[in-house]
């Protein structure tokens, strides 16, 4: 099958995202929450979230370089196993060491199934196509994060924390089972030419130097440590100032909904602004709204900020993974993807452990107002991205026929 064909594949690992990336919102907040039902502190909280990066930081390029060599399929169903074990033995774990262990597990499954999704979508999909079917592929995330809190919300209740977090954990892990029954035939033969095990690896510094890869890592890591970080840190907002857990439950839904509807109309988006355009802007917005939540608003407001802010978050996870499979040599693409995990990964242990440290000093909402900085960053950073990064609509589009033509060499 040549790259841009059939596209029954994408909707089949679509939905199998979903049920992972469900599992996955739904055992974050209840980690938290079941993390301060067994007295742990802000700190303790951030270090636990942090656990969840930790084994995929060193994993990461590993598996992108067997992946460059091999197929990916397989990381699949091996990643949905890890989210299962993590999330039930989470709900099962009754010490804070136990609960930050099964959260690494659960993390590292969380890695094995996005490089080999990710790695399916570069493998198999046209470079016209690319933008479209990332963002596709990352909608399954927002499926996920848009079910999974007010699922675990509902589970966990106003009473018993420890009990209803538990109760969430196993049934996160039951979720994540489902996905078993859309992993089929999603992995075929491409006109791409794959290379054999052994053969020529491109060092990692090659890669990190090539333009545009190191702006797609960054852009990404900022993008996902503030998503991370709503997650994690909304439950202990709302601890503080009154809110319930089905409240917090509703209002990351509404982010990730949101979400949803940014890669819903990403091609349009792409039309009119441009890739460089759009990343800056939402970027910059995105990190105002983040350092909005700090401020004292009621839950009507903080739910319409997280409503902008989820749109604008939206942008950065697919067209940071464009820029870097563009940028990257083509023999090297799953390892360019690994290493913009690895930085994910990197910025998801260091963003949650500084949040708790800013947590502990200047209280529960000054973590947002370090991510909406790093936001600010990102934004001037997107704003570098090289200009052959830029998507191929508009005016600037390359002929159809010569696309079509490359797509089957």
């Amino acid at each position: 099958m040549r790259p841009g064909g059939n596209r029954g594949w994408l909707l089949r690992l679509v939905i199998a995202f979903a049920f992972t990336q469900g599992a996955v919102s739904m055992a974050r907040p209840a980690v938290s929450y079941r993390a301060l039902a067994l007295g742990a502190d802000e700190r303790a909280v951030g270090v636990i979230a942090g656990a969840f990066a930790l084994l995929p930081l060193f994993a990461a390029v590993p598996l992108g370089r067997r992946t460059d060599h091999g197929r990916c399929a397989p990381l699949l169903p091996a990643g949905a196993v890890l989210i299962v074990a993590g999330c039930a033995l989470s709900g099962t774990a009754d010490g804070l060491t136990a609960m930050a262990a099964w959260s690494g597990v659960m993390g590292l499954g969380h890695l094995c199934f996005v490089i080999g999704g990710q790695s399916i979508v570069a493998r198999q999909s046209a470079p016209h196509e690319q933008d479209r079917n990332f963002g596709h592929f990352t909608i399954g995330v927002s499926l996920g994060q848009l079910i999974g809190p007010v699922a675990a919300g509902a589970l966990i209740g106003d009473h018993d924390r420890s009990d209803g977090s538990a109760v969430a954990l196993l049934v996160a892990g039951a979720v994540a089972a489902v996905s078993f029954t859309a992993l089929w035939r999603i992995e075929h033969r491409t006109g791409e030419t794959v290379p054999e095990a052994g053969g020529h690896r491109v060092p990692v510094l090659r890669i990190l130097r090539t333009r545009g890869v190191p702006a797609g890592i960054f852009v990404s890591a900022a993008v996902l440590s503030a998503t991370d970080i709503l997650t994690a840190y909304l439950p202990v907002v709302g601890e503080h100032r009154g809110i319930a857990p089905a409240a917090i439950g509703v209002l990351l839904s509404l982010r990730a909904a949101a979400t949803v509807a940014c890669r819903l109309v990403m091609t349009p988006m792409l039309r009119l602004l441009g890739r460089t355009a759009l990343l800056t802007v939402t970027c910059l917005l995105g990190g105002v709204l983040c350092a909005g939540i700090a401020l004292p608003v009621p839950v009507w407001g903080l739910a319409l900020l997280l409503v902008v802010l989820g749109f604008c978050l939206g942008v950065g996870q697919p067209l940071s993974m464009t820029t870097v499979v563009r940028a990257a040599p083509g023999d090297a693409r799953s390892t360019a993807l690994a290493l913009r995990l690895t930085g994910n990964r990197l910025g998801q242990v260091a963003a949650p452990a500084a949040a708790g440290l800013v947590a502990g000093a200047a209280g529960v909402a000054a973590p947002f107002v370090m991510l909406g900085g790093l936001l600010l960053v990102s934004s001037g950073i997107a704003l570098r991205a090289p200009a052959g990064a830029e998507p191929e609509h508009g005016p600037a589009r390359l002929p159809r026929r010569p696309a079509r033509r490359r797509s089957g060499v």
